[in-house]
Order: C-alpha cells, then sequence, then structure tokens
C-alpha cells in the first residue's frame, strides 16, 4: 500500500471509529466530560478521536468499554484501524528510508532523528508547539528509535550527515541529556557506514542556506529529496531537482570539518560540558 493510500485508509477507519464511539457514547447518555474523566484524557483529546482526528489508546477503549457497555464493539473497530508509527506527512518518506542504499543528512536546527537518544528525543518532543499530550510524545519517541535500525542494519546503508556546529552548542532537554547526546555522536561515528561533519558557525561561504534536507538513494537506484518546514513536508523525485540538491550536498560535504577532526570537536565539546 502507498504512503497516500494507506494515510487515507488510516484516516477513514479512524473516523468511523469516531462515529461509532460518539453513537455509543450518545446513546448512553454519557458526556465528553464524563467519558475524559473515566478515561483519564482531555475534553479536547475526546473530541478529537470523535471527530477521527486521533488514534483512540488502549486506555480510552477499555474505559468507553465500560462505561459505555459497548460489549466488545469499539474493541473490534479499534482492530480495524490502519496502524502506522508515523505522522501521515512523514509516513512515504520513512518507508524509503528503511530501505535505502545510502542516506545523506543536512542539518542545522537539531541533531537528526536518526542519531538522537531517547532522552534527546523525548525533550525535542516535549518543545514542540502546540503541546502534544504525553502518550502521543510516547509513541513518536518509540517510532524514532525504532527507525534507527538503519544505522546497524544488514546490509548496511552507507550514511552521511553534516551537522551545523550549533546543533552541538543547543543543550536541548539540558546538560546531562546533550552529553549523553554527544558520546552517542562520538559512538556512531566509529561505525565504518557512518560519516559525521561538523560545519563550522563561522565560515564565510555555505552552500546549505536554504535549510536543511535529507538525499537518499533506493537500492534500485531511485534517488530522492526530503526536507520539512514549519507545516508540512517535500518529497522531490524529479531528476533535475535531485540532481541539483545532490550537488549542493556534495558541496556542504566539501565545507565542512572532515569526520576526524569534526569526532574531536565533539569529543572537546563533550568534555566542557
Amino acid at each position: 500500500m502507498s504512503g497516500d493510500r494507506q494515510a487515507q485508509s488510516r484516516s477513514a477507519t479512524m473516523r468511523m471509529f469516531g462515529v461509532l464511539l460518539q453513537g455509543l457514547r450518545r446513546r448512553a447518555g454519557v458526556s465528553r466530560e464524563q467519558l475524559a474523566e473515566a478515561a483519564r484524557y482531555s475534553v479536547d483529546l475526546i473530541c478529537s478521536v470523535e471527530q477521527g482526528r486521533r488514534r483512540p489508546s488502549a486506555q480510552l477503549i477499555e474505559a468507553a468499554e465500560e462505561l459505555l457497555d459497548a460489549g466488545g464493539l469499539l474493541r473490534d473497530a479499534a482492530r480495524h484501524i490502519v496502524q502506522s508509527k508515523f505522522p501521515d506527512w512523514f509516513e512515504e518518506y520513512a518507508r524509503y528510508e528503511a530501505e535505502c542504499a545510502s542516506l545523506g543528512i543536512y542539518q542545522n536546527h537539531v541533531l537528526p532523528g536518526l542519531f538522537q537518544t531517547e532522552e534527546y528525543a523525548l525533550a525535542v518532543f516535549r518543545s514542540g508547539r502546540p503541546v502534544l499530550d504525553d502518550e502521543e510524545i510516547e509513541e513518536r519517541s518509540l517510532a524514532r528509535m525504532e527507525r534507527q535500525q538503519l544505522l546497524t542494519r544488514t546490509p548496511s546503508a552507507m550514511i552521511s550527515a553534516v551537522l551545523e556546529q550549533v546543533t552541538l552548542e543547543r543543550w536541548i532537554g539540558g546538560k546531562e541529556v546533550m552529553r549523553g547526546q554527544l558520546r552517542r555522536l562520538i559512538e556512531l561515528s566509529e561505525l565504518r557506514n557512518i560519516d559525521i561533519q561538523v560545519m563550522p558557525t563561522r565560515r564565510e561561504t555555505h552552500a546549505g542556506l536554504a535549510g536543511p534536507m535529507y538525499v537518499l538513494e533506493s537500492r534500485d537506484h531511485q534517488r530522492i529529496v526530503y526536507f520539512e518546514g514549519q507545516k508540512g513536508s517535500v518529497m522531490l523525485s524529479d531528476p533535475k531537482d535531485v540532481s541539483d540538491l545532490n550537488l549542493r550536498y556534495a558541496i556542504l560535504r566539501s565545507q565542512a570539518l572532515t569526520p576526524e577532526d569534526s569526532v574531536s570537536l565533539i569529543e572537546k565539546m563533550r568534555g566542557e560540558l
């Protein structure tokens, strides 16, 4: 199933579940406030589930089953919700990433999800606005950790990354979290299939001022480029666009510190924390 079709199927099954939940709740004469209290949810989250915008948690399903005397209808309906670990806008790219032969990453605000420790990832998600609820933060963090199987899988994917120096200096989660995160980068740099390079802040020329990007090649030599903005993401496969951005990434790598000098800098910065 394609990413778009899977997202559409999930949305449809979530809407159907929401309609069923709302119908059973109204039949039982139970308010959203009462259901929210029983499930330890917010009223806004109950509303989102009923409108098909949020996937129901096991906790909500069980609370609603008991409170609404649903007779197993909600449990059965929940089994038919098309599952996904990722937001709709990231789903298709994640599928390509998991199967890629090579991946090049340029990041300028935050360390790449593939390299993040669990503590760092949780801090990133907690920094998001609008605020995510605890369950969604946990789900996204777990999905991010699962993506990292790419780093050590067989056959290996060749992975390179250019990281702006500021991503190492920004203490997401605090000092201890960042110390662990820098140690993680050092450990990853020891893997033969991963090169990490730091882009010094005090550079007078820079090929990546347009923002972060992921350049990817599949095992059958299909090439794509992926990047995100404030309110969405873009995945490009047009040969001319992909060629231009691969050239840009190659220049970025030439402008950054060598992998060896980059690791030395990361070790120095960790020692200073």
